[in-house]
């Protein structure tokens, strides 16, 4: 049975950081890729980062490219996710989920409708 498991959020001030963390359960991160997502009140839910399993290609949106960065441990099955910098636009609840493929598509991995599997998320506040 595949599960993903979110941890690490929580209230943070402008220019701080915070680590989240996704464990997996039911499939191993070298055979599926892993998505983050993130939803604000009132917002659609947005792609994050895509890692595929199949080349290690990390695919960034545009909105956190230098500032967040993702990592797996294939020993402990958790992916983390390190925001850096962070700003009251970050403000969501982050979820991670896997499209039950090992690719990360070019063209789609920021669409919520390619992935299978989700997390129940973890909150994320930036606030002064």
């Amino acid at each position: 049975q595949v599960q993903l498991v979110e941890s690490g959020g929580g209230l943070v001030r402008p220019g701080e950081s915070l680590r989240l963390s996704c464990t997996v359960s039911g499939f191993t991160l070298d055979a599926y890729a892993i998505g983050w997502f993130r939803q604000a009140p009132g917002k659609e839910r947005e792609g994050v980062v895509c890692f595929s399993a199949a080349d290690g290609a990390k695919l960034y949106s545009d909105s956190v490219k230098g500032r967040f960065t993702i990592t797996r441990d294939g020993f402990k099955n958790t992916v983390s996710l390190l925001m850096n910098n962070l700003q009251p636009e970050d403000t969501a609840l982050y979820y991670c989920a896997t499209p039950n493929y090992m690719y990360c598509s070019d063209y789609a991995w920021t669409s919520p409708s390619v992935y299978d599997y989700w997390g129940q998320g973890t909150q994320v506040t930036v606030s002064s």
